[in-house]
C-alpha cells in the first residue's frame, strides 16, 4: 500500500537544497529554533546588506546636516604672462609742436633743440606672478531649500529602515519554513522507519505461517511486495529528511564541517483559538513596515514639492574675499547679494503641480496598501484557524487507525485477519500520523505568515512557547 504525505511546499524547499551534499543523521548537530534564529540573524548576508543600506542613508543625512551654512575656500594661482603693446607717439608729437609754437622765441628755440619723439614705440612686459585669496559665502535665506533637502533625506533614511524591516520579516518567515519543514521531514522519516519495522515483522510472520500451511502463497507474495514498498518509502523519507536538513544548514549558514544540523524544536499547535481578528488588523496598521515605507515615500514627495517651491523665492547670501599677501596692503571685498528669478524657460507652475501629484499618489497608495494588508491579515488569520481545527479533528482518525491496527494484530493471531490487512493497518496509521504532522506544519507556517503580515515576527517564539500541543519527530 503506497501513500504520499509531503506537502507541495516541502517538495519545493527540498528541491532548492539539492546542490548541498547530504549529511548523515548521526553526525548532525541538534539545533533549537532559538539557536537557529540567532545564527541566522548573525550570519545572514541579506540582513547585513540591509543594514549597510540603512547606514548609508543615515550617513548621507548626517553629511547634509550643515546644508545652507557658511563655506570658506582658499584659492591659489601661479602664472606667467607676456604683454606686448605698440604705442603710436604721433598725437603726442603734434600736441608738443602746437605747444612750442605758442612759446616765446627764446624758449621755443631752446625746446626745438630737443630730440624728436620716435615714429612708434614697442612696449613689452614679462613676469611670473603668484597670488592667493580667501573667500567665504554664507547663504542667509534660501526659501526653505535646505530644510526641504534634509526632510527628503530623513524620509529616505526611514524608507531604508522600512525596507530592512521588511527584509528581516521575510527572512524570519523563510527560517520558520525551512526549520519546521525539516522537522516535518524528520517526523515523516521516523514514522516510515517505524512502519517498516512493523511490516518487516509481519513479513517474517507471514513466512512462518506459509511454512505452517496457514496462509496461501499469494498472501506471502503480497506481504513481500508490501515490505519492498515500505523499504522504498522509508529510503525516500530518509533522503527527504537529509535534504531538508541541508536546506536548513544553508539558511542558518552553519559551517559545513559540523556535519549538518537537525532541528530539535518540535512542531506545535495551540488548542486555543487565536485572539480576535481585529486585534491583528490593528497591529498591522501600527507595525507593518510596508506602511512605514509608504509614509516615507509621501514625505519624500512633500519635500520635493517644498524644494520646488523654494526655488520661486528670493535667495540672499553674504560673501567676502581677501587676498593673502605676505607684503603690502591686501585687497578685499565683502557684501550681500540678492537673487530672485523673475522668469526663466522652465515652467515652474507645472513642476509644482507635478510635485503635488506625487503627494496625492502617495496618499492613494497608502489607502490601497492598508486595504491589501487588511485582506492579507484576514487570509492568514483564517489559515491559522483552519490548520488548527484540521489538526484537532484528525485526532479521531488517528484513534481509529490505532484501534484498527490493534484489532488486525489480534485478528491475525486468532486467524480472522490476514497479514496484508495488518500491514495495511500499520501503513494507514503512519499515513494518518504524517498527515497530522503536516497539518501542524501548516499551522506553524500560517502563524509565521500572519505575524509577518502584522509586523510582529518577533512574537513567533512567544506563540511557540505558549502552545500546549507539541509533535516531536520521534513521538509514537
Amino acid at each position: 500500500m503506497k501513500f504520499s504525505c509531503y506537502p507541495v511546499t516541502l517538495c519545493l524547499l527540498l528541491a532548492a537544497a539539492l546542490p548541498i551534499r547530504a549529511q548523515t543523521t548521526a553526525a548532525a548537530q541538534a539545533m533549537s529554533f532559538e539557536q537557529a534564529r540567532a545564527a541566522f540573524l548573525e550570519r545572514s548576508d541579506q540582513l547585513a546588506a540591509s543594514a549597510k543600506a540603512v547606514d548609508s542613508a543615515r550617513l548621507r543625512r548626517e553629511g547634509m546636516q550643515g546644508l545652507g551654512g557658511p563655506s570658506v575656500a582658499i584659492t591659489g594661482m601661479g602664472y606667467r604672462y607676456s604683454a606686448n603693446v605698440d604705442l603710436d607717439p604721433d598725437p603726442a608729437r603734434r600736441a608738443l609742436g602746437n605747444g612750442i609754437s605758442h612759446l616765446p622765441p627764446q624758449l621755443g628755440g631752446a625746446v626745438g633743440q630737443l630730440p624728436s619723439l620716435p615714429a612708434n614705440y614697442d612696449l613689452q612686459r614679462k613676469s611670473n606672478v603668484a597670488s592667493a585669496s580667501l573667500s567665504a559665502v554664507w547663504p542667509i535665506y534660501m526659501g526653505g531649500l535646505g530644510d526641504a533637502v534634509r526632510g527628503e533625506l530623513d524620509a529616505m533614511t526611514d524608507e531604508a529602515l522600512a525596507d530592512a524591516a521588511t527584509s528581516a520579516d521575510q527572512l524570519n518567515t523563510l527560517l520558520v519554513q525551512r526549520y519546521f519543514t525539516a522537522q516535518l521531514a524528520e517526523r515523516a522519516a521516523a514514522l516510515r522507519r517505524r512502519a517498516l519495522e512493523g511490516v518487516r515483522a509481519h513479513d517474517d510472520a507471514a513466512q512462518r505461517m506459509l511454512k505452517a500451511g496457514v496462509i496461501a502463497q499469494v498472501e506471502r507474495l503480497q506481504a513481500s511486495a508490501a515490505l519492498a514498498d515500505a523499504q522504498q518509502q522509508a529510503r525516500k523519507a530518509d533522503d527527504d529528511a537529509r535534504l531538508a536538513r541541508s536546506a536548513l544548514l544553508r539558511t542558518v549558514h552553519v559551517a559545513s564541517g559540523v556535519g549538518g544540523v537537525r532541528p530539535s524544536s518540535p512542531l506545535f499547535v495551540s488548542s486555543e483559538a487565536l485572539p480576535p481578528l481585529q486585534q491583528f488588523l490593528d497591529a498591522a496598521q501600527s507595525h507593518h513596515p510596508g506602511l512605514s515605507k509608504v509614509a516615507a515615500k509621501r514625505r519624500q514627495a512633500e519635500s520635493l514639492h517644498d524644494a520646488s517651491e523654494a526655488l520661486r523665492k528670493p535667495q540672499v547670501l553674504a560673501f567676502g574675499m581677501r587676498e593673502v599677501n605676505t607684503s603690502g596692503k591686501p585687497n578685499w571685498v565683502a557684501g550681500v547679494a540678492v537673487r530672485w528669478t523673475l522668469w526663466d524657460s522652465i515652467d515652474r507652475d507645472k513642476l509644482s503641480a507635478a510635485g503635488q501629484r506625487k503627494v496625492e499618489q502617495a496618499e492613494l497608495t497608502d489607502a490601497q496598501v492598508r486595504s491589501d494588508i487588511a485582506l492579507l491579515v484576514e487570509k492568514n488569520w483564517l489559515a491559522v484557524e483552519q490548520s488548527r481545527t484540521q489538526y484537532l479533528s484528525g485526532q479521531a482518525q488517528e484513534d481509529l487507525a490505532r484501534e484498527l491496527l490493534r484489532l488486525r494484530a489480534a485478528g491475525l493471531k486468532e486467524g480472522t485477519s490476514t497479514a496484508l490487512e495488518l500491514i495495511d493497518a500499520q501503513l494507514n496509521l503512519a499515513k494518518v500520523q504524517t498527515e497530522r504532522a503536516a497539518a501542524a506544519n501548516q499551522y506553524v507556517q500560517a502563524l509565521a505568515a500572519l505575524l509577518e503580515s502584522t509586523g510582529q515576527t518577533d512574537d513567533f517564539t512567544r506563540y511557540m512557547a505558549r502552545a500546549d500541543i507539541q509533535i516531536k519527530a520521534d513521538a509514537p
